[in-house]
């Protein structure tokens, strides 16, 4: 996953938690860069035909973005899942985020074959705990 569709995710999560655009401020914080930052990424996505954005309300997906992020989504949950179920690393979301930025595609359908990812992911992702509603469930559960 490349640094567009990590904000092409946080766009999609910041959307769903505010129930309309994206402020500057808040992808800002999620993504923990600078406001400027996020403005320049919001005009590349904008020109790519991903984004709208209206001055001081914020930036909404375009269809094509909504796919693109939604599959950014789940690349971040395939990563979380397998770093928290397979591998057992205790500050699996931390690692989550440091390694979707270098994770494509193919390696996330590779780790998927190996993870019991459920069918309703994305959806299964909670914007306010920025995880996987069933994530903590799985860990809790007994192994075979």
């Amino acid at each position: 996953m490349n640094t567009a569709d990590q904000y092409l995710k946080t766009i999609y999560v910041v959307q769903h938690v505010e129930n309309g655009p994206a402020a500057t401020g808040a992808l800002a914080d999620r993504l923990e860069v600078s406001p400027a930052s996020v403005n320049e990424m919001i005009g590349k996505l904008e020109e790519r035909g991903l984004v709208d954005h209206e001055k001081y309300k914020g930036a909404s997906l375009t269809d094509d973005g909504i796919v693109r992020a939604r599959n950014a989504l789940q690349t971040y949950c395939i990563i979380e899942r397998f770093l928290a179920n397979v591998l057992e690393v205790e500050e699996f979301r931390a690692e989550a985020h440091e390694l979707e930025s270098v994770i494509d595609g193919t390696v996330a359908e590779r780790l998927d074959t190996i993870i019991d990812r459920r069918s309703d992911c994305p959806e299964c992702f909670d914007p306010e705990t920025d995880a996987c509603e069933y994530l903590e469930t799985c860990l809790e559960e007994p192994a075979d």
